[in-house]
């Protein structure tokens, strides 16, 4: 049985992996200004992967597309939730070193980007800093392991809906 068959069309399963977008960037808003966890330069990259991906789920939601189209959106799914994995397992590597591995406190994001070329800003963020090194657990894993599994699973999902087809019930509705 394929799991995917609890959603009865692939609008519905774009459209649930959409509003699980919006919820993790709701519970980051959450863990900013309820929790005070100040994210960092990587954690707001991710959180623009994750905002790129709800996209594109949004857009297969309202396009209702068929296998060709399904397999746009898989492969969209794999471009912005794939750079969303690479810079959760980066982030993840950066967390692993010894703070005195990483460069010391930095500008943040926000004047980084006021100052500086974009480009500049990324690499600056992949490279890491202390910020990047502090790790609040969630149930036991870092944020952005959490976020790694998230990126997995959705990209996983994306390519299962290629394949997707409608119950019986769904179906007969639309005849």
């Amino acid at each position: 049985m394929n799991l995917l068959n609890v959603f009865p069309s692939r609008r519905d399963a774009y459209l649930s992996g959409f509003l699980i977008c919006a919820a993790l960037i709701g519970y980051a808003l959450f863990l900013q200004y309820v929790q005070m966890l100040e994210p960092c330069p990587m954690c707001w990259f991710q959180r623009v992967a994750v905002v790129a991906l709800g996209l594109v789920f949004l857009a297969g939601a309202l396009l209702n597309p068929d296998r060709p189209g399904a397999r746009v959106i898989a492969w969209l799914a794999l471009l912005t939730g794939g750079s969303g994995a690479i810079l959760a397992a980066r982030h993840l590597y950066i967390q692993s070193l010894p703070a005195d591995a990483l460069p010391s406190c930095g500008m943040g994001i926000t004047y980084m980007l006021e100052s500086m070329p974009f480009l500049d800003v990324f690499a600056r963020a992949l490279k890491g800093s202390v910020e990047c090194n502090k790790i609040d657990l969630i149930l036991g894993l870092p944020i952005p392991a959490w976020t790694l599994l998230f990126f997995l699973a959705a990209i996983i999902a994306a390519f299962l809906l290629i394949n997707h087809r409608s119950s019986n019930r769904q179906k007969a509705l639309f005849k």
